[in-house]
């Protein structure tokens, strides 16, 4: 693969501001872009977005327009908006361009190939925290990184070093894993059990850290992905549980996953994506999953509040 010089980002949200500063720094005005149209496009060029206290604007291209295809787009949008965004880089895509969608969730990337080919699509995930409110997004970039690679990465293939060494060049951090689906499913695994957690109970990341109660409910959770993932062939078990308590025990007590951020800002929820898809693997494949089903229905619950259903109608 020949050196990476132009990257569009769709989805400048939580996860897009991890890339944006980096890879405009690196790249360039016009050779890193962000994907945009509408009101979108005109709040992002007349406002920006705010990282860490800098203002940033960067270089934005409608997803209408035509013109020069992109080497790498990195997909960073929510799940319910996936779809959309699968038909909106199709000018960004040209014969060698290569997609990172970094989403949350296991099956973003067979969607994305189903219309790309797999031959443009690589698996990645991404393990950092970030809050962002109101176009303004502050967090650590040395404190988490982006994954990626094939489904297996013994050796490395041609395009999986061309995106390595865009990485090393733009300061970005990252990790290829041996067995990307493994690492997928792992971090699923725990966005389950914290992510959901946190949203069903209105509480932050710390309370893991001291919350008996809140770790038996986040367990529990974990378990039953393990089940399934067991079933369809992925390698999880309890030591994968015990790993992650490093993580949980150093993040910022303050801190709140995405999920429980879309509650608290009205909007809508990837628990389809999460419980949902838990819930529905677990109906397919005959296994129990109870704490998933309860999270399922729960924020689903949150979400008609949030809608005001329940307000009284006027007569």
């Amino acid at each position: 693969m020949e050196q990476i010089k132009t990257v569009t980002l769709i989805g400048l949200g939580a996860m897009g501001v991890f890339f944006a500063p980096k890879l405009d720094a690196y790249l360039g005005k016009g050779n890193f872009r962000v994907l945009a149209g509408g009101a979108r496009r005109e709040r992002l060029e007349s406002t920006g977005v705010i990282v860490n206290g800098i203002n940033h604007r960067f270089a934005v291209v409608d997803p209408e327009k035509e013109g020069d295809p992109a080497d790498l787009i990195i997909m960073a949008v929510k799940d319910m908006g996936l779809d959309q965004a699968i038909l909106d880089i199709r000018n960004q895509v040209g014969p060698s361009t290569q997609i990172l969608c970094v989403m949350n969730g296991i099956d973003s990337e067979e969607r994305v190939a189903a219309v790309y080919g797999w031959e443009r699509v690589l698996y990645s995930y991404m393990r950092i925290s970030i809050v962002m409110k109101d176009g303004v997004a502050d967090f650590n970039p040395e404190a988490g990184k982006v994954h990626f690679g094939e489904a297996k990465n013994l050796e490395l293939t041609e395009r999986v070093l061309g995106i390595k060494e865009l990485f090393d060049n733009s300061g970005i951090k990252y990790g290829v894993d041996e067995d990307m689906k493994r690492g997928m499913w792992f971090k699923f695994m725990c966005n389950i059990g914290e992510n959901m957690t946190c949203a069903m109970f209105g509480v932050p990341f710390g309370s893991f850290q001291v919350s008996r109660h809140a770790n038996e409910i986040r367990y529990q959770a974990m378990r039953e992905v393990i089940k399934i993932a067991n079933r369809l062939g992925i390698a999880l078990s309890q030591e994968d549980i015990d790993r992650q308590e490093h993580t949980i025990m150093n993040l910022p007590f303050a801190n709140k996953p995405s999920t429980l951020q879309d509650l608290e800002n009205g909007r809508k929820t990837e628990v389809e994506m999460f419980a949902g898809k838990i819930v529905r693997l677990g109906a397919e494949l005959g296994i129990d999953t109870p704490v998933n089903w309860m999270y399922y229905h729960g924020i689903k619950l949150l979400e008609e509040k949030n809608s005001l259903i329940f307000h009284k109608r006027e007569i």
